[in-house]
């Protein structure tokens, strides 16, 4: 007997649904795919009930829900909608608004290659940005201890109020990091650094690195020039340097292409499944 269509409803926050988010969606097996641009929280309930009315039963999983959106904020605003409107029939979701989810995902993964992350400090730089949050989520998540950098220590401190709703905030550390001397500080007996900063915003030189001698892993998640991690190219992948094995955004993407995936295809699975960082992070570790 055939099987239904296997259905995705993109659900985007901004005014043009992303192409590249429907690309890696047709890649992955969808069948057809419902793309919806401008979508708010007040607007979201008869997109979703048009999902969950029209097929019932063990139909329900071969239809699902992706959220995305080049604004995080947005996409967990989205997300909270829809399992709001969830009162019995449902599918399943995802959130990967701006690639954060699979990226930091993929970035932890290939940290964990290499050191036992729950016996590491671990530095974020550009930490409280969309990608930098959610590294440092699953890196605590996993029993790191996680020091959470911004130019500024007041947004690295929101942030470790933000993230001590998911992982115990005795695992954070908002700090200040503006220079290369203040990095140097940060990076104190710190095994894994993670570059999550701004496209073309130089972070961290070469020469401090090199600096920084209890370095296991340093991983540069922005591939446009400059790189966030001076001598780190965008390509590296396991590259050492200086006792530090290095990847660089490209390094990284391949991985995160996978994860995102493997992620869409895990929702036609089951209807009830919500794939958030910590779930995708799980889906990613199946695959290594």
């Amino acid at each position: 007997m055939n099987q239904p269509a296997k259905i995705l409803l993109q659900l985007d926050s901004d005014p043009q649904p992303s192409v590249f988010d429907a690309v890696v969606a047709i890649d992955s097996g969808v069948d057809f795919l419902l793309r919806h641009g401008s979508v708010t929280p007040d607007n979201v309930r008869d997109l979703v009930y048009g999902a969950i009315f029209t097929r019932g039963g063990d139909d329900l999983k071969h239809t699902a829900i992706f959220i995305g959106g080049s604004k995080v904020a947005d996409g967990e605003k989205l997300l909270a909608a829809v399992e709001k409107t969830f009162f019995g029939p449902r599918v399943s979701v995802m959130l990967d608004a701006n690639g954060a989810n699979t990226t930091a995902a993929a970035a932890v993964l290939s940290t964990m290659k290499h050191v036992d992350v729950a016996n590491v400090t671990a530095l974020v730089l550009g930490g409280t940005g969309p990608v930098g949050l959610r590294a440092a989520r699953l890196l605590a998540g996993l029993g790191a201890y996680v020091r959470v950098a911004s130019r500024s220590q007041e947004r690295a401190e929101a942030a470790c109020r933000s993230l001590a709703k998911h992982v115990p905030a005795d695992l954070l550390e908002p700090v200040a990091v503006s220079n290369d001397e203040e990095a140097l500080a940060a990076l104190a007996d710190v095994g894994v650094l993670i570059a999550a900063g701004a496209a073309g915003a130089q972070l961290l030189s070469a020469q401090a690195r090199q600096q920084a001698t209890s370095l296991k892993v340093a991983i540069d998640l922005n591939a446009v020039p400059p790189v966030g991690l001076e001598g780190i190219k965008p390509t590296d992948k396991a590259v050492e340097q200086n006792g530090a094995m290095c990847y660089g955004a490209l390094g990284v993407g391949g991985l995160k292409m996978k994860i995102h995936k493997a992620c869409v295809r895990r929702l036609f699975e089951a209807n009830n499944l919500v794939l958030d960082a910590e779930q995708i992070l799980a889906v990613g570790q199946s695959l290594t």
